[in-house]
């Protein structure tokens, strides 16, 4: 094996970028045309790819730092070979191609104006309409037009963001390189152009010296002032320009610039997302793919930005203004209430939802729980009454398979699982999350109670990770700790059934001819009517009211 450098490649005439994300590590394998880092200018995101396949040995650059064309980016450990690096990584080679493509630009966007060689001249304007062109893309073909800036009659200034393109690795965004009026669109969203494609067309007022022979006629035609010429210039946007204030000065309410790659305004077309109504909280203000997931997540729970869709059957409730009946305040909601509100109101609509509703005898279980709870106190577990809920809702799970599944998109099959994660939902000051205990089938009470003990303490502190929230089969919601009799818990999609647990009370029930004391479990089963009937669901209660009562079923 030998190391390779990977450096920068031609940026499209950008003098320093920063690198707002490391996509790779030092050990992974890579191949060419993998992302490596993300790079950002004033007008583009750009995805760097490897030039060949590899293992990083090395990362040179760090988030956050500024990079130019041909700076050294990581190490690639290869094959050892007699090849030469790639040309693009080259940056001598680079550069003169990039000095020849500013070169053609710079001179693209020269003005031939009128003869101004006489003795005596003035100074008068007159428009003319240039046609406006993509610049250089960095070598890129058949880019797609994703989004419009700009519409006939428009006034724009110098660096306004025209026109957005996308590749598969890079957005950018072409600026304005004059002042004008839009006269004509030439393209639409979703055509595709390449550098030298014609954009649109801009009415502009340029200055010319004109000879001054004749004061009365300053205009050529015995007017004085502006002339009108109908001269088409095709301009270029130069690609390479000296450092400029701040692009978001000049920007106007529709023209406003946004910092996102092509996967984001990818997902932001397909969700119907105007980005430049969200909130960045990337680096340098760039949009992130959950910038985008929790402006949708916003919207659905702010009522009153709600859109309804035609035909939907849902009213729009109206905004209300609570100050004009007292003093109020308003407080955000945490990042975990917009997505369990999102998560709960999709299921509401989707699923059907009933519920049933039963209860176990426990009282010989919570015998046995208070007499060895002690022991394994002294070990760090907690043995609760949740764990041999677990524990036997795992059994019910193999015994009912129906509520082991999940239905497909379109409702035409059932995802049939055969591993068996629980979710348990954990209360915790910022919201509710829902950790999952993994093949609880196959786990001890003990291993279910540790488990627990682990997903709740991290929950709290907020160390959960996305995996620690995934996969869930089947879900618990236990207010007993709290109280309460029942409750009709919502169904975690895309689960098809969910357990709450309430507050345990002892009853009198009738039993061999008499009324006994038994402390009792009130069970509220939430289930999809699509995928379990009222039949398959009074079964399963009564399952784990059995498997409970005697919790010796549960060895079997």
């Amino acid at each position: 094996m030998t190391d390779k450098e990977v450096r920068i490649p031609d940026l499209g005439g950008a003098d320093s970028v920063d690198v707002i994300e490391i996509c790779v590590k030092v050990g992974d394998r890579v191949q060419k045309e993998d992302s490596l880092i993300v790079v950002e200018s004033d007008k583009a995101t750009i995805e760097v790819p490897a030039p060949f396949d590899g293992e990083v040995s090395k990362l040179i650059v760090n988030v956050g730092d500024s990079v130019g064309e041909g700076d050294l980016m990581l190490m690639l450990a290869v094959e050892r070979t007699d090849s030469e690096t790639p040309a693009s990584t080259d940056p001598e080679s680079v550069q003169e191609v990039s000095v020849e493509s500013n070169e053609v630009a710079n001179t693209s966007a020269n003005i031939t104006t009128p003869d101004a060689t006489k003795t005596s001249a003035v100074q008068t304007t007159q428009t003319c309409i240039k046609t406006i062109l993509v610049p250089d893309i960095g070598g890129s073909e058949n880019v797609e037009v994703i989004e419009l800036n700009i519409t006939v009659g428009d006034t724009v200034a110098i660096e306004d963001t025209t026109v957005v393109l996308e590749t598969d690795k890079a957005t950018m965004e072409v600026p304005c390189p004059e002042e004008g009026t839009v006269k004509e669109l030439l393209v639409s969203v979703g055509d595709k152009v390449s550098e030298g494609s014609e954009l649109f067309r801009l009415e502009v007022t340029v200055s010319v010296d004109v000879a001054n022979t004749d004061a009365s006629n300053v205009g050529g035609n015995g007017t004085s002032g502006n002339t009108s010429s109908n001269q088409d210039v095709k301009v270029a946007p130069e690609t390479k320009k000296e450092p400029q204030a701040p692009a978001a000065s000049v920007l106007t309410a529709s023209t406003k610039t946004v910092h996102a790659g092509p996967a984001v305004r990818r997902l932001s077309r397909e969700l119907a997302v105007d980005l430049a109504k969200v909130v960045a909280t990337g680096p340098k203000n760039r949009i992130l793919k959950d910038d985008v997931f929790g402006f949708v997540k916003q919207t659905m729970t702010d009522k009153s930005q709600v859109v309804v869709a035609e035909g939907s059957g849902l009213p729009v409730l109206p905004k209300i203004d609570f100050s004009k009946f007292g003093e109020i305040e308003e407080q955000a909601l945490s990042r975990i209430n917009k997505v369990s509100a999102s998560n709960l109101h999709r299921s509401w609509v989707n699923i059907p939802h009933v519920t049933q509703f039963d209860e176990a005898d426990v009282t010989e279980l919570e015998v046995f729980r208070k007499a060895e709870a002690g022991a394994y106190k002294d070990q760090g577990i907690k043995l609760t009454l949740l764990a041999f809920m677990v524990k036997a809702c795992a059994k019910a799970l193999k015994a009912f398979p129906r509520f082991n599944s999940s239905l497909s998109q379109d409702g035409e099959t059932l995802i049939m699982k055969q591993y068996c994660h629980i979710g348990i939902a954990v209360d915790t000051p910022n919201g509710l999350v829902v950790p999952v205990i993994r093949d609880a089938d196959k786990k001890s009470i003990l291993d279910i109670a540790e488990d627990m003990q682990v997903l709740s303490a991290k929950a709290r502190d907020k160390k959960l990770s996305p995996n620690d929230m995934q996969g869930g089969c089947f879900s618990i919601s236990s207010l007993g700790g709290i109280g309460g009799t029942a409750f009709t818990p919502i169904v975690n999609w895309p689960e098809v059934a969910i357990l709450g647990l309430s507050r345990s009370q002892m009853k009198p029930v009738y039993q061999q001819d008499e009324f006994v004391p038994r402390l009792m479990l009130p069970m509220s089963l939430s289930y999809d009517h699509r995928v379990i009937d009222g039949a398959q669901a009074a079964r399963f209660t009564r399952y784990l009211s059995g498997q409970i009562s005697d919790i010796r079923r549960l060895l079997l």
